[in-house]
């Protein structure tokens, strides 16, 4: 189990892992729990066999649906937030062997064998010898995640202060159809101002985030068991079949489909 050490906040857990360069750990976490701001010594694969997870860092946050994982660097701050019943597992990674993996939070496709070598180190003993098959299926572990495709989960948040009025107002409500111009008067500054301010901060624009945020929070709503017509109409799209054109784009296939899976 991962314990604190004594550091400053945010919390530093540092996992125990023996004379392994991977191990894992599986919990079980209750609807709207949240795991508060902390930080690992090791990289982190989180995968939710169950349930939805909303990870956040100073500068973004990432949904994991079912089927992705998110991937989290050694010492980077983060919180979780759990939508609907989560069945987390976890595979911490010695930093020395995940210089090669992505330097930044990222969401990932979880493949069928990604899935099953998760699953299968949840049940790996605390200390294993090299040329076992617990190391060599380590080997086939890094390789996977290596691999693995990045998924477009992933909603920067901008540090600029009016961007951020802004972006936290549409982040408690997605559905909010002012228009750019709209948020110059209530936030400060020009609407050409914010829309450079937006390119430069998110590499988005405005209408581009927006539709972002609203990808996000639909994939919350839908895997608390909220309609595909009731989520639509609360994040402001015109119609049903207008959201679902917008998540067969982002994600390849409908949100009925999507979750079924």
């Amino acid at each position: 189990m991962p314990q604190s050490s004594q550091s400053t906040s945010p919390v530093v857990l540092v996992t125990d892992l023996g004379n392994r360069s991977v191990a894992g750990i599986a919990l079980d976490y209750q609807a709207g729990e949240r795991i508060p701001e902390h930080r690992h010594a090791e990289a982190q694969l989180i995968y939710a066999v169950t349930g939805v997870m909303t990870v956040r860092t100073a500068v973004g946050r990432w949904v994991v649906p079912p089927q992705r994982a998110v991937w989290v660097p050694a010492l980077e701050t983060h919180s979780i937030r759990m939508t609907g019943n989560v069945g987390m597992r976890t595979v911490y990674v010695h930093a020395d062997q995940a210089q090669e993996m992505p330097s930044d939070c990222c969401v990932v496709h979880v493949a069928p064998l990604l899935r099953e070598i998760v699953l299968r180190i949840m049940e790996f003993p605390k200390d294993y010898d090299s040329d076992t098959p617990p190391s060599r299926l380590v080997a086939v572990l890094l390789d996977e995640i290596k691999a693995a495709d990045q998924v477009p989960l992933h909603l920067p948040l901008p540090t600029d202060p009016r961007l951020r009025r802004i972006t936290s107002a549409l982040q408690e409500h997605p559905g909010n159809t002012r228009t750019l111009a709209e948020w110059s008067r209530l936030a400060g500054g020009s609407e050409r101002t914010l829309a450079r301010a937006f390119a430069r901060e998110t590499r988005m624009t405005f209408g581009q985030w927006r539709q972002q945020a609203r990808l996000l929070a639909a994939l919350e709503l839908l895997a608390f068991g909220r309609s595909v017509t009731a989520t639509a109409l609360d994040l402001g799209y015109e119609s049903p079949s207008a959201f679902i054109a917008t998540f067969r784009r982002a994600l390849g296939t409908t949100p009925g489909r999507y979750f079924a899976k």
